[in-house]
């Protein structure tokens, strides 16, 4: 398929490309705390029917995305934040057969699973929601974490140059026919062949949350989604180098989309309120642990420690969404209008705050022209 070929294919059978202005999406649900390094109690969240049950209001909302962290080991602490966690294939398969239109991904770290086997897990995966499965590929920056593979954590441009090549293995599982070899720079590989292709063509939507200059260009050549963890607005500015390089280095489109701690209350008194408490019961030696792993081993992450300790007790770095119903409509039509495709949400209580969204923001996003 060409370029306008293939925006017209995804344009009618792709829900991530619907006709939505902002598409809309749940994330990190898989995992204790989700998004708040907290000292709340989260077993709730981390039961199937919990989880299940918020994806499938997610679904009814006509949200688009249903997207996993991919977490072997917590981040320490009091709370050991995210070390409470489903495995995000079997979690898209499973949520794939509970849902109807929802798109359902998986977070797969390049380093730890084979290409041939993530290849063959995404097609089933795309057959069994018929066509809405989708792939999020990152690099893998926790080193604790990697060791429990026995992987060492490469040198940050190297985890793209491999992430590379285990992509271009995976894409041609998905794509090819005959039965070829590949010979890269790490991965040597003999015999490849894989059936049945998945259904979406030329295979299911992919996402990369790069922002260093490597992870930039590797979204800008590779992937169809660049997704950003903006710590205020302006870093969605930033985001729109990856949609030029792509246009203008590959002839291709890529969708810009981010994530965001949303805390929605009546007045913006009780917003702001509910915001606090959050930061009140964080986990700061949680957080302490986390941004230390991303600002040394990511390469992604340059900021003060402070202000981002504060977001990533609450947010997961991100700049929080907090206010009334029509705040956070104001707030997502600034986000829209600088270019951004979609957004998904982080709420300290998944399936509570997604219930108040629907029945108070979602009339709201659709009178502005967000939604209709």
């Amino acid at each position: 398929m060409n370029r306008e070929q293939l925006r017209a294919y995804r344009a009618e059978h792709v829900p991530l490309f619907n006709s939505q202005k902002l598409k809309l999406g749940v994330f990190a649900l898989n995992c204790s705390g989700g998004s708040i390094i907290t000292n709340f109690p989260t077993d709730r969240q981390m039961t199937w029917d919990y989880n299940k049950s918020v994806i499938q209001l997610a679904d009814r909302m006509g949200m688009e995305v249903a997207l996993p962290i991919g977490r072997f080991k917590g981040q320490g602490g009091s709370s050991n934040h995210n070390g409470n966690s489903y495995e995000v294939y079997t979690w898209a398969a499973a949520m794939a057969a509970a849902t109807e239109n929802i798109m359902c991904f998986a977070t797969s770290h390049v380093a730890l699973t084979h290409p041939v086997i993530a290849a063959k897990q995404a097609a089933t995966i795309d057959h069994i929601s018929n066509g809405r499965f989708g792939l999020n590929v990152v690099m893998g920056w926790f080193a604790q974490e990697m060791a429990m593979f026995n992987v060492a954590l490469r040198e940050h441009d190297d985890r793209y140059r491999y992430g590379d090549e285990w992509l271009t293995v995976v894409k041609r599982l998905w794509s090819d026919d005959s039965v070829f070899d590949f010979e890269g720079e790490y991965l040597k590989l003999k015999g490849l062949e894989a059936q049945p292709k998945p259904i979406q063509r030329p295979g299911p939507i992919l996402v990369n949350a790069g922002t260093s200059p490597a992870g930039v260009d590797f979204s800008a050549r590779n992937v169809d989604v660049c997704f950003g963890s903006p710590a205020k607005p302006e870093d969605i500015d930033r985001l729109l180098a990856v949609r030029t390089i792509a246009d203008q280095k590959f002839n291709r489109d890529v969708a810009l989309m981010c994530s965001a701690l949303v805390v929605c209350r009546d007045t913006e008194a009780e917003a702001q309120s509910a915001y606090q408490e959050i930061l009140d019961n964080g986990d700061w030696d949680a957080a302490h642990s986390m941004l230390a792993a991303l600002g040394v081993q990511s390469g992604s992450f340059k900021e003060g420690h402070d202000e981002r300790m504060k977001r990533f007790v609450a947010g997961y770095g991100t700049r929080p969404l907090v206010g009334t119903p029509e705040q956070i409509v104001d707030m997502l039509i600034d986000y829209s209008n600088r270019g951004l495709h979609g957004i998904v949400f982080y709420f300290k209580d998944y399936l509570a705050e997604l219930t108040y969204f629907s029945e108070k923001v979602m009339p709201l996003l659709k009178q502005a022209g967000l939604r209709h």
